[in-house]
């Protein structure tokens, strides 16, 4: 990123003047850091807030990640805050470089979620947690030229992930299910609404079994909505994420994002590196 937020500075400021670099979680519990920026999966995010912040302490990450595929690539960097485990705060810079057009598309992203009730390993139900992204596309002609009604928008999202250690064979398991309120098209790549827009709901999920402390392996699926009748399909991808230690991870996946703008058949690869204080 070029240019930090007043928001990134801010966390940054809290964090350090605060002092409380944390490490309270189990490794690799908080995920890593979704392409929106929020904490989650690669395309999907979670319940669990980014970091290893407990309720007495507070945590900054860090990530960035590519996305190529045949016609397309994805740039995207961010930050993250987590606040005693309660609130997180989120930023993240988007560039999508269209390489039939030779063109890039720029997105910025601010968002926040919030911890509602229980806890990822320790409590009986589910942790559950309310996300917000707010969306804005930099360069608009080309998604207004295909039909999209605005420039930015907003996503609003419930998640619940569950940790069950020793589940499957000894090995621990994670789930996620996510409902999003969403108007994006190619998550606001193209802008947002459309002459086809009907429903909103979107339904997106994860799964992860944990080899062992440091290595994860799992599947992610996203539903998108096709507003503007190109014919959009949902995302999956496969992953595989290791975490040597609570500073730093990498995240590896080959993903299937189906049709973007009417050209098909767009599948590669995803990397992703986060470091976490």
């Amino acid at each position: 990123m070029n240019k930090l937020s007043p928001l990134l500075y801010a966390c940054f400021f809290t964090v350090f003047s605060a002092n409380c670099l944390a490490e309270g979680k189990i490794l690799a519990t908080p995920g890593v850091s979704q392409i929106e920026g929020s904490g989650g999966g690669g395309i999907v995010p979670w319940a669990q807030l980014a970091g290893y912040a407990t309720e007495e302490s507070i945590s900054i990450s860090a990530a960035c990640s590519r996305v190529t595929v045949k016609d397309f690539s994805l740039n995207s960097c961010g930050v993250q805050a987590n606040l005693y485990d309660k609130i997180e705060l989120s930023y993240a810079k988007q560039t999508f470089e269209v390489t039939p057009l030779k063109l890039d598309l720029k997105q910025t992203i601010i968002g926040a979620k919030i911890n509602l009730f229980g806890d990822l390993v320790y409590s009986t139900l589910p942790q559950v947690s309310l996300g917000i992204q707010s969306k804005q596309l930099k360069t608009s002609d080309i998604a207004f030229a295909l039909g999209a009604e605005k420039d930015s928008g907003t996503d609003v999202y419930l998640a619940a992930s569950k940790l069950h250690l020793g589940f499957i064979n000894g090995y621990n398991w994670l789930w996620n299910i996510t409902a999003r309120h969403t108007k994006s098209n190619q998550i606001g790549l193209l802008g947002f609404g459309g002459a086809n827009e009907n429903k909103k709901i979107q339904l997106e999920a994860s799964t992860a079994v944990l080899l062992n402390r440091h290595l994860a392996v799992g599947v992610e699926f996203r539903q998108k909505p096709d507003n503007l009748n190109l014919g959009e399909d949902h995302w999956k991808d496969v992953f595989v994420a290791w975490f040597p230690n609570k500073h730093f991870s990498v995240t590896l996946a080959y993903v299937d994002l189906g049709r973007i703008a009417a050209i098909d058949k767009q599948t590669g690869w995803y990397l992703s590196t986060m470091w976490y204080l």
